[in-house]
């Protein structure tokens, strides 16, 4: 995504973290959004050589100062993560942080000589990437697509499928295939003009797609991304030991969040988890991101790294056809498997009350390539699919009803496919591993997609429906 389309977004981010200032990185190229003025590293030892090394480096640079070189959080938690600020994180506009990039660089020669990485940015994990959601949801009269698999519930014997996302909206349960779901209710649904919330219905959709692919699930949904989706990374490892320990660990975790780092040695703030669930039996299913780029994105690219390859499933988005890549997609070989990803149709709301939703952000024509559905990332209205409910609300935001399903398109919704085919095989196989269950799956399965002129595997629901693929034609 080019950097002012980027910055036109970058202020979402900032409203769902409110008192946190954000910068863009690496050297505002808008490749991820991090916290300013702070750095992560490990608890104990490491945090002080960090520390020490933070404040001798900027104590012989001209153009830094020790003075607000200090620790910002507790010295040991969950995560096993200490908060160093480096800088005052008021000072400045957004955009590249030139202290935090100093810290950076006065570990070099310590994790040269460790081997391993001692500091890191604080970065902001999210639903949205990079502030740029794959599309906005449009309300959907057509049934749900993956249909309802015909496989009975038997709750003695149902998979658990832990879905870190968004919460539950309040009426979930009328909605059939997640009368058996539970959770956290969304914080927040409506604004004070009833209007739903951005990313509200998040999790609510992912989990109906679950269980639509896998009935004989026991779904549980966290609402750890409430806040528009958004979370930093030393609390995304906080929030996901507390999701596992609240009910245990479950066979599968569906996550459909996450952030590149321009690294290829995942995420500090999450290691400590990651590590953890190395030696349980649950599998993590994760969305590859919405960038359209091959740069890894975490926890997803914990899959490729042989240690996590048995953990970790990492899951790209195919188009509506189920034939090729969705464009909006990230991709690489450190992406696992496809499933379809495009305009999927699952519960957004529960069917009790109607609720308005307005499309209030910037787009851009050309923002998915000529598809037609709409985006968020485009500037500097909607045009297309939304430009007849914009002229019947003379002028006024374009605003839309839900009564329950939504049509949503996003490696968000491709990743809960795949969680529930593997819940799904492992109620047909009557298999108690989820990760012998993924192995199998995968070894089994001859289907194929192109993504970028490659040959990938592919895992297509025997409920879900193509959809067409409709294109614009080129703006002039």
């Amino acid at each position: 995504m080019a950097p002012q389309r980027f910055h036109e977004q970058f202020d979402q981010i900032q409203r769902a973290l409110p008192g946190v200032p954000l910068a863009m990185g690496p050297d505002d190229s808008a490749e991820f959004i991090y916290e300013k003025g702070v750095v992560l590293a490990r608890d104990g030892e490491e945090a002080q050589v960090v520390e020490d090394a933070v404040r001798t480096h900027f104590t012989a640079a001209p153009d830094l100062t020790p003075d607000h070189v200090r620790r910002a959080g507790p010295q040991a938690n969950r995560s096993g993560i200490t908060r160093i600020q480096v800088a005052d994180p008021g000072q400045g506009a957004p955009g590249a942080d030139r202290a935090v990039a100093g810290a950076l660089r006065a570990l070099r020669g310590a994790e040269d000589r460790a081997g391993r990485r001692l500091v890191s940015r604080n970065h902001v994990v999210s639903i949205a990437v990079n502030a740029c959601p794959g599309d906005e949801p449009v309300p959907a009269s057509q049934p749900p697509n993956p249909a309802a698999a015909p496989a009975p519930y038997d709750p003695d014997g149902a998979v658990d499928v832990l879905v870190i996302d968004t919460g539950l909206m309040h009426d979930h349960r009328s909605y059939q295939l997640l009368a058996h779901t539970q959770g956290d209710p969304q914080i927040r649904e409506t604004d004070e003009d009833g209007v739903l919330q951005q990313y509200v219905g998040h999790g609510t959709f992912i989990a109906g797609l679950v269980a639509a692919v896998a009935p004989n699930t026991d779904v549980t949904v966290r609402g750890t991304l409430n806040d528009a989706g958004a979370i930093l990374e030393d609390d995304f490892g906080d929030r996901l030991f507390e999701a596992v320990e609240q009910g245990g660990w479950p066979d599968i975790i569906s996550l459909s969040a996450g952030t590149s780092n321009g690294r290829v040695d995942g995420l500090l703030g999450v290691s400590a988890f990651m590590e953890e669930l190395r030696g349980r039996r649950t599998l993590l299913v994760a969305a590859a991101g919405n960038n359209a780029s091959a740069t890894p994105f975490w926890p997803a690219a914990y899959a490729a790294q042989p240690e996590y390859a048995d953990a970790v499933l990492s899951v790209g988005a195919l188009r509506g056809d189920g034939e090729f890549g969705a464009c909006f997609s990230n991709h690489g070989p450190w992406v696992r498997v496809y499933a379809p990803g495009e305009r999927l149709v699952s519960a957004l709301t529960g069917f009790d009350t109607p609720v308005p939703y307005v499309y209030q952000h910037s787009t851009y024509d050309d923002c998915r390539y000529g598809f037609t559905y709409p985006c968020t990332c485009q500037s500097p209205r909607h045009t297309g699919v939304l430009s007849e409910q914009r002229a019947a609300t003379a002028g006024k935001p374009d605003q839309v009803m839900f009564e329950g399903l939504a049509s949503w398109s996003g490696t968000s919704f491709a990743t809960p496919v795949v969680a529930g085919l593997v819940a799904a095989h492992m109620t047909a196989h009557q298999e108690t591993d989820p990760r012998a269950a993924a192995r199998q799956l995968l070894a089994v399965n001859t289907d194929f997609a192109e993504v970028r002129g490659f040959h990938v595997p592919a895992l297509r629901p025997p409920t879900w429906s193509p959809v067409p693929v409709e294109q614009l034609a080129p703006s002039v």
